[in-house]
């Protein structure tokens, strides 16, 4: 199986190493050329201009979704020539009283060429089957909801 990894990095950068003092921001690299600002939620005390570690798991399920989403509407010769996302990631306590991510809502909005509609009875199917064989949704234990916009 292919093993795909990021690397992080975070440093003191001189600052004191005590409760609530240091800096929760870091940078995270795909590769040589692709690398991000990242910090801590800002209600936690992080940077508002970088991404979240909740952002980047919402960003994940909604990019995998897309991409599950896209192989299969091609298999279906749906022309799909636009797909647009918000994804929320909710913040709450699980069963056991963990701080965690509750539920991750998908808003997707899909543009087809030459006037092409489906029905909401397949758009609900559709994207029921993209969650389905979604690689990160299926990582997931808690829950991910698809909003369906037509």
């Amino acid at each position: 199986m292919e093993e795909l990894s990021i690397n992080l990095n975070w440093d003191l950068a001189g600052k004191d190493f005590e409760p609530g003092k240091y800096s929760p921001d870091h940078m995270i690299f795909v590769n040589d050329d692709i690398s991000m600002p990242s910090s801590a939620a800002p209600d936690y005390g992080g940077n508002k201009n970088s991404l979240n570690p909740e952002q980047g798991l919402a960003a994940s399920i909604s990019s995998c979704h897309m991409m599950t989403f896209l192989a299969l509407a091609a298999k279906m010769k749906w022309p799909v020539i636009n797909y647009k996302d918000k994804a929320v990631a909710f913040l709450g306590k699980n069963s056991k009283g963990k701080m965690c991510v509750t539920k991750i809502e998908l808003n997707p909005q899909i543009t087809f060429a030459n006037n092409f509609e489906v029905s909401k009875e397949e758009m609900i199917k559709m994207q029921d089957r993209s969650h389905r064989y979604c690689f990160v949704a299926n990582s997931l234990s808690d829950e991910v909801d698809v909003k369906i916009n037509i």
